[in-house]
């Protein structure tokens, strides 16, 4: 396969999807009657929490690493992350057998620095700045020649990705409404391609924290927009858009819906207790755009990706 440099098509899709089935889960879609009656529709869960690594980061990481060449791949995958992505990469090249070298901030969980570190990659911590970030992984591809791997604004990333949803309207027929967070992008732009070309029908919609709403104010303007502020508990969500990510965000969704911290906690309490499923809290922000719009959504057949369920059970908000 080569390296994506255009918007994925449906066939540049199939073929990630195809490629990538060695090193991927193909997960579960779940549902729970108590929910429905709560909500007043029908939900289909894609539950990417039982993904490797726990997050369907997985996926766009493998892609990205299987598009390299032999001579590219030899020298290393790198980036910088301090949650799913890292692990996603480091498992990648560990699969592949090729060394992997990760940058993540010094206040990084250490549960999250020891499973990148055991899946054999190289940490070079840094201080806890996008510009400590970036310089530190500079230095690190200069040093080794590893090719980064960006957790998002990357076409093959993206096409990994796409295969979550794809893999979501191939289990359930006459989807009305498919779902996923927004965070940097790369699972919603993927998100809306699948459900363009597999599932046309389907209308597109992205759920975001409130007071990280950069997707939904850069839809609304038709330019990206930008956050101050990072302090949702949503942590996967904390990142900005790309230019990548924007352009099919901006075409392709229906709109973006924006839920409350307390909306989120509540969310995420009633899958754990429900579907007595772990997820974390990013996972639960599209339900709770749901509940709070029974206007969208009542009557529906909804899918939703619930993202991941990497989360410190020492540090529950319930």
């Amino acid at each position: 396969m080569q390296s994506l440099h255009h918007i994925p098509t449906s066939d540049d899709i199939k073929e990630t999807h195809h490629a990538i089935s060695k090193m991927v889960h193909r997960t579960p879609v779940m549902t729970c009657s108590s929910i429905d009656r709560m909500v007043g529709a029908q939900i289909y869960f894609k539950c990417e929490n039982f993904q490797k690594v726990g997050a369907f980061k997985m996926r766009g990481a493998s892609n990205a690493a299987l598009r390299l060449s032999k001579t590219q791949a030899n020298k290393g995958l790198a980036t910088h992350s301090s949650g799913n992505h890292a692990q996603a990469v480091a498992l990648s090249a560990h699969l592949l057998g090729v060394p992997a070298y990760i940058v993540m901030p010094d206040t990084s969980p250490a549960i999250k620095k020891a499973a990148t570190e055991g899946y054999g990659a190289t940490i070079t911590l840094c201080k806890n700045t996008l510009e400590a970030r970036e310089t530190t992984l500079e230095k690190v591809v200069e040093k080794t020649g590893a090719t980064f791997i960006h957790p998002y604004n990357d076409y093959n990333v993206i096409a990994g990705q796409a295969t979550t949803a794809k893999e979501l309207i191939e289990d359930i027929d006459d989807l009305n409404i498919i779902m996923s967070p927004v965070g940097g992008g790369g699972l919603m732009s993927g998100t809306a391609l699948s459900t363009r070309y597999f599932a046309p029908n389907a209308k597109i919609y992205g759920a975001e924290p409130k007071i990280v709403d950069d997707a939904y104010r850069s839809f609304k303007a038709g330019n990206i927009q930008y956050n101050t502020s990072i302090d949702t508990i949503a942590d996967g969500l904390r990142t900005n858009l790309g230019e990548k990510t924007f352009e099919i965000i901006h075409r392709e969704l229906e709109d973006i819906l924006t839920v409350t911290e307390e909306a989120i906690i509540q969310a995420m309490r009633i899958i754990w207790e429900r579907m007595k499923i772990i997820i974390e809290p990013s996972s639960a922000v599209p339900l709770a755009a749901v509940l709070a719009n029974p206007s969208i959504f009542s009557g529906k057949r909804i899918g939703i990706i619930l993202t991941g369920g990497n989360v410190d059970l020492g540090k529950l908000p319930f």
